[in-house]
């Protein structure tokens, strides 16, 4: 790839010289907290440094064209969009440190954080999800005509990541405001960009998707400057999604022990000439604009403050570990509406647990004004299983939302409505394909409150279970994918009532829920469900049943495998408990009535191995183990992938041994 050996500012119609000094300065400040990082890194007072020297114009200069109510979300290369919003260097030195004024209290480094009062939304280390984020930052701002562009950020690398192809995708067909910065620094960690696409440039890249691109100098802080703030001008009068290739380079390492041993000294010798820095410096004292006094106090200034921060930051204590606050910190704080109910609580009406999951889902868009549904196929279509049926014709498209098939982004972008303050539900068409969308969800949603303080308001309804001759892609019960994953609640009820309020619940919850329907329940089971928007707490189990000879523990399609069998054996007294929420997990409820049988069969759908079913069989052996008249046992399908042949399904599911079990434990 062919660049210019110096950098270009042309003397037309030049930005006035205030102007020019102050993004100067800006340059220069970031430059120089990254020249004392160094040296403080090689005097091992900070553990680690990702360099942004040699991109400063990028940072500074994007900053600089948003309004500082404009979203950013940065990389971890980007420390001049933070001192360009103003970020008080106290705070990001002691996140740096890890000391308890930084943003997230010494449970993230670097730039792995965001901060409202700047509107920045900091990176996690996968790249690809927070394209997404500004995608739904985007959309919620031109939902309310707010004129606005969010800019974000990415390297040549993670534009080779598919939620990269996602996002831009769904930028343009949903023609979202948002700015899309490649900083392209020749290298992905050490892998050249030869080797990582084949096209000329990235920003070619935006035909395929419908949308404006260019390719500027990032090295010019003028050009862009001024490119910019005609982009974002008409980006804020027509909302549309544009792609910028920055052409830059990184002089240090992609971190600083990783060195620069793979860059042709030749290639580090033409971008050392083209410092954006040194550049604009000499461009501006040749047109007498910056003079030698000028350049000594701007320095001094600077240097005066890095030292106080920096001295503000050391003379902090370090966190103190309390594990009570990290526990109380996984979560948002949140308390269940003054309108919640008692299980004893029913209405008169009978329907179908379907119908039920779309009562909810009703009365939640009607209460909340901020709440969207975002799935595939749910607008005029109303989903695959109807649930959504009407709800266009009642709410409008822009509150409905059809999606392109892209799971991973349209969980990041419910994540940005979030940070924007809506709350979203994204259906997974079938809970198998959530797989697609796992990274979001795992690493955003379920850690970003514990991270930053940023409550990630989403639920993801997940259709899913067998019996229904489905096969091995559109029959999981996959909750254990997801308990076991600290910041996120999972819900799976088995009954109409249940379905109705709990996800009324879960949609009240400020915190990411996953929430399981069993599609074989949602035209076979009916029941009475209460009419108004009541909500319940997650995390209580329900005792269906009553008796001192064993426990039955399980939930969704497994209770109604019991209850069928219950039929049967009217001579049996059991204490049967539906856990309807398995994170968290009533232990309580479980507890009492283990201590009072001595004996528990745990059924669940899933396969054996690592389920809900083994976890609470571990809990009660080391909390109940003197109350155990007889081992622990499980009752699961089997560990293989769910078959689609109605005799080797029925063979596969954990009802097919439910019955024999039970009387060899009853019979211990």
């Amino acid at each position: 790839m062919h660049f210019p050996e110096t950098v270009n500012f042309k003397d037309s119609s030049l930005p006035e010289a205030t102007l020019l000094l102050k993004l100067y300065e800006e340059m220069l400040k970031s430059r120089m907290i990254e020249e004392k990082m160094l040296v403080l890194l090689r005097q091992g007072k900070i553990s680690k440094w990702f360099s942004g020297i040699g991109q400063e114009a990028i940072s500074v200069g994007v900053a600089s064209v948003l309004n500082n109510e404009e979203y950013i979300l940065p990389m971890h290369r980007n420390l001049g969009v933070f001192t360009t919003r103003k970020v008080p260097l106290y705070h990001l030195f002691s996140q740096w440190q890890g000391k308890p004024e930084g943003f997230t209290k010494g449970r993230d480094r670097s730039f792995h954080f965001g901060s409202q009062e700047h509107k920045i939304v900091g990176m996690i280390s996968h790249l690809g999800p927070q394209l997404g984020v500004a995608c739904g930052i985007a959309l919620a701002d031109k939902m309310e005509s707010k004129n606005s562009v969010t800019a974000v950020f990415t390297g040549d690398g993670g534009t080779s990541e598919g939620d990269f192809h996602e996002a831009l995708n769904l930028a343009s067909v949903w023609q979202l405001p948002v700015l899309f910065c490649i900083e392209n620094n020749g290298y992905g960690l050490s892998t050249p960009t030869s080797e990582q696409y084949a096209c000329e440039h990235l920003a070619d890249r935006g035909k395929g998707y419908g949308m404006k691109s260019f390719v500027l100098d990032g090295n010019n802080i003028v050009e862009i400057y001024q490119q910019l703030s005609e982009i974002v001008t008409t980006m804020r009068e027509n909302p549309q999604p544009v792609l910028i290739e920055f052409k830059t380079f990184r002089i240090r390492g992609h971190e600083e022990a990783s060195g620069t041993a793979y860059v042709p000294e030749e290639v580090l010798a033409l971008w050392k000439r083209k410092d954006p820095v040194v550049q604009f410096e000499h461009f501006l004292r040749e047109k007498g604009i910056l003079t030698e006094v000028d350049k000594n106090n701007i320095r001094q200034r600077i240097s005066k403050q890095i030292q106080i921060a920096w001295e503000q930051t050391i003379a902090q204590p370090e966190v103190v570990p309390d594990i009570s606050t990290e526990l109380e910190d996984v979560f948002a704080p949140y308390s269940v509406a003054k309108n919640s109910i008692q299980d004893t609580t029913y209405g008169t009406q009978e329907i179908r647990f379907i119908d039920a999951i779309s009562m909810a889902l009703r009365q939640a868009m009607q209460k909340y004004d901020r709440l969207l549904i975002m799935g595939q196929d749910i607008a005029e279509y109303g989903g695959v299983f109807k649930i959504t049926d009407g709800f266009t014709a009642e709410f409008g498209k822009d509150r409905v939302r059809n999606t392109p098939i892209c799971e991973s982004i349209i969980v990041s972008t419910a994540y940005g409505l979030s940070v924007e303050g809506h709350k979203s539900v994204v259906e997974m068409q079938f809970a198998d394909f959530v797989s697609s969308g796992f990274n979001p969800i795992v690493n955003l949603l379920a850690k970003s409150y514990y991270r930053w303080g940023q409550p990630a308001d989403v639920v993801v309804r997940m259709p899913c279970g067998g019996g229904v001759g489905a096969g091995p892609f559109h029959s999981q019960t996959n909750e254990a994918w997801f308990t076991k994953v600290p910041g996120l609640k999972v819900v799976y009820p088995a009954f109409p009532e249940d379905a109705k309020v709990l996800l009324l619940s879960a949609i009240e919850d400020p915190n990411p829920v996953l929430f399981f329907e069993h599609k074989a329940l949602y035209r076979t089971v009916k029941g009475l469900v209460t009419e108004d928007d009541h909500t319940l707490p997650l995390g209580q189990a329900k005792v269906l049943q009553q008796g001192n000879d064993l426990t039955i523990v399980t939930y969704g399609a497994g209770v109604h495998w019991v209850l069928e069998f219950l039929e049967s054996s009217s001579d049996l007294h059991i204490d049967l408990i539906d856990l309807r929420c398995l994170q968290p997990l009533d232990t309580e409820t479980i507890f009492e009535s283990v201590q009072k049988t001595g004996k528990l069969l745990i059924l669940q759908e899933d396969s054996l191995f690592g389920g809900m079913a083994s976890e609470i069989a571990a809990l009660v052996a080391e909390h109940c183990f003197e109350y155990l008249d007889a081992p622990v046992r499980r009752v699961a399908s089997l560990d293989t992938p769910i078959p689609f042949q109605k005799n080797l399904e029925q063979q596969y599911l954990g009802k097919e041994r439910l019955e024999q079990v039970i009387a060899e434990l009853l019979a211990y």
